[in-house]
This record gives C-alpha cells, structure tokens and sequence, in this order.
C-alpha cells in the first residue's frame, strides 16, 4: 500500500516537472527560431482546441477501462514521440503538425493523474493535497534547475531536459495503481451519456465552470507569455526558472493547509474562490504595473495562493458534484475549462495584444477578468448557502 502511494507522488513529481521545463521555455525556443508573437500564440492555442477533443476522449477511456495507470502510461509514450519529432525538426509545418498530436496526449495529463490520485485515497485516511504538492515541488525544482543548465548548453538542448523527465515519469507511471473508481452505477446504460447528462443538467456546476474559464484566460496568458515578458526586460534562463520556481513551490504549504482546514462546503469554497478572484485582481495589477525582471520573479509567489487556492478548490468541488464513477470524465471537463478553452482564448488573444499593445495591456485585460469572477463567485455563494440550507431543512 505504502509502495503504490510513493509511486505516485514520484510519478506526480516528474510529469509536472517535464511540464514545467516544456511550458516555461518552449515560447523561449521557438522566439529562437525566429517566431513571432502571434505565431507562438497560435501554435500554442493549438493545445486547447485538440483538447476539446482529448479531454473528453481520455477521460471516456479511463472510465470506460478502470484502468488510469494504463491511460496515463499511453498519452506520456504518445507524447514523448511527437516531441521528440519536434524538436529534430525546425519546419514550421512539421512543428505545428506534430505538436497538435503532442496536445492530444499531453493536454489530459494532469485531469487524469488527478482522478487516479482521488480514487486511490478513497476510504483511505490521505489527502489529495499531500499528493497533489508533489507536483508543485517537481514544477518548482525541476523549472529552477534547468534555468542554469539552459544558460550555459542554450536553450536549443531544451529537448534533452523535457524529454529525459518524460522518461523518468513512464518509468514511475508503470508502479501506479489501476486507479480506477469502482463501479457503482446503477443499471446499465451508456456511461459516456450518463456522465454528460449528469454534468450538464447541473446549472450550479456549469456556472462554476463558466466562472472558472474567465480566471483561467489571464493566468494562461501569463503562463505563455511570462518567459518573454522577462527577456525584454532583460531576465535570462536562469531568471525565468526562477520564476517558475517561486510561482510553484509555496502551493505546497497552500495545498497542506487547504487539507487541513478547508471545510467541505459549498458556500465556504465559494468564498474562497472570491478571495482568491481579488488576489489575481491585484497580481495582474501589479505584473502590469512593474517595469524590471526581479518585480515579475516576485510577483510570481502570489501564484501560490491565486492559481493553487482555484486550482485545489476547483478539483475538489468537480469531485462533490459528479458521481464518483464518472470522476474521470468530470475532472477532463474542469481540465478542458481552466487548461484547454482557456488557454485556446489566451493563446490567440494574448498573443495579439502582446505584440500590438503589449504585456502591460495583456496583465489589466487579466485584471479586468479576475474583477468579473468576484462578483460572479459572489453570486454563487449565495446560490450555494440557499443549497445548504434547503438540505437542512429537508
């Protein structure tokens, strides 16, 4: 039992870590090539719109197989081919051809690692945070390692960092449990119906999604743009890792705290999240408002508690709404939101008003949205008190 439990928190290490060093120099590499903005923010977009596809695709598999640890060593193998192919070529063509069948198997990666996190803890006496830190720590470590390495060899042997982690990562994906959650359905049916019929009947759920893709444009902005943003004013490899580093690794103090005394309700997560909507109000006010490469790095630590607070609330709130046998399929929805329609919007409209009216105007436009999601969050705790309420009274 103990054996599996440090298999993933290995696994959960080293695919966010590989993550890490692709997404935080990979806009980086291809400026090396002679990419523009929009043509980054493009191919980047990419990701989001195979994920409408993928998202949905892997988490029917995982349910339909019980099988993640099976899932996730598939999609890791898929993905490290099509990057490595990648990365042997410098075609534009061959790049955003083979990177779009890389988005298929990596953009439902971190849905899924979380689905056979919760379905290996359950009944158990583990938190999903003390797991999921894991990830925070291998995002943070690994990102400020490979900023002093990139320095020194160039950022054109990027590839053997991301792939040697992707490797380390199958490896510790083959000790995974099956993962899969038991079969409690009643009757049969078609379970991909069923899990998008009680998803989607959920008007409460929707608007929580809805609320979560306005939060998540900016922060996906800022993700791939940020290393570029501290090249022009004038941070190197080494600083960008850092920033990575310091904007990952307090979420691990932030996902302890949140197993420990985060109360299980609807109406408590909601205030959560508008605090959390304020914060990101203020970071992307101030990633506005600063002019050198060390005020970004320290802004960056208020990723900790901005995207770790809606990031762990979020993953565990999609967990209380849809039926545990369907929890795969919910988690690829959340991810679809807050990683794929998100990051699709920020990858094209990001990248435009970047390069015609800059990062400034990129971070208040971010400003703007997290100012929307207040509000919205605060009409959803209201929802969700009166929710409470009338199961009390019944």
């Amino acid at each position: 039992m103990g054996t599996k439990f440090a298999f993933i928190k290995g696994f959960n290490f080293f695919v966010y870590g590989a993550i890490s060093v692709y997404s935080t120099f990979f806009a980086l590499y291809l400026q090396g090539l002679g990419w523009s903005m929009v043509e980054i923010g493009a191919l980047l977009a990419g990701g989001p719109v195979v994920s409408i596809v993928a998202n949905p695709l892997w988490g029917y598999l995982s349910d339909r197989t019980r099988n993640l640890r099976l899932i996730l060593i598939i999609m890791l193998s898929g993905a490290m081919v099509m990057l490595s192919i990648v990365f042997a070529t410098e075609s534009p063509t061959v790049i955003y051809c083979f990177m779009l069948f890389f988005f298929f198997f990596q953009m439902p990666l971190f849905s899924q690692s979380n689905s056979l996190i919760l379905n290996s803890i359950e009944g158990t006496s583990h938190n999903f945070g003390a797991f999921r830190l894991w990830g925070s720590l291998g995002w943070a470590v690994l990102a400020v390692l490979s900023g002093p390495i990139i320095d020194m060899v160039g950022i054109e042997q990027l590839w053997v960092l991301v792939l040697a982690m992707m490797l380390m990562s199958i490896l510790f994906a083959l000790g995974l449990p099956r993962g899969g959650a038991a079969d409690n359905r009643l009757g049969g049916g078609d379970p991909a119906k069923s899990s998008f019929r009680s998803v989607f009947s959920n008007g409460f759920f929707l608007l929580f999604l809805f609320l979560g893709l306005l939060l998540s444009i900016p922060n996906a902005m800022n993700q791939t743009f940020i290393s570029i943003y501290i090249a022009e004013l004038g941070g190197n490899a080494n600083m960008i890792g850092w920033a990575a580093f310091l904007s990952s690794v307090f979420e691990i103090p932030v996902f302890l705290l949140l197993d420990k005394y985060l109360k299980r309700s609807m109406s408590t997560m909601m205030l959560c999240l508008v605090g959390a909507s304020l914060l990101f109000a203020v970071r992307w006010g101030l990633m506005a408002a600063t002019d050198t490469a060390y005020g970004v790095l320290a802004v960056q630590v208020m990723h900790c508690i901005t995207f770790g607070g809606f990031y762990y609330i979020g993953t565990r709130m999609t967990a209380m709404l849809v039926p545990s046998q369907f929890r795969a399929s919910g988690q690829a929805l959340y991810a679809l939101i807050y990683g794929g329609l998100s990051g699709m919007i920020a990858g094209v409209f990001g990248g435009w008003l970047f390069q015609e009216l800059g990062a400034k105007a990129m971070y208040s436009v971010g400003a703007g949205l997290a100012l929307v999601g207040i509000g919205g969050y605060l009409i959803m705790y209201r929802l969700g008190r009166r929710r409470e309420a009338a199961e009390t009274a019944g």
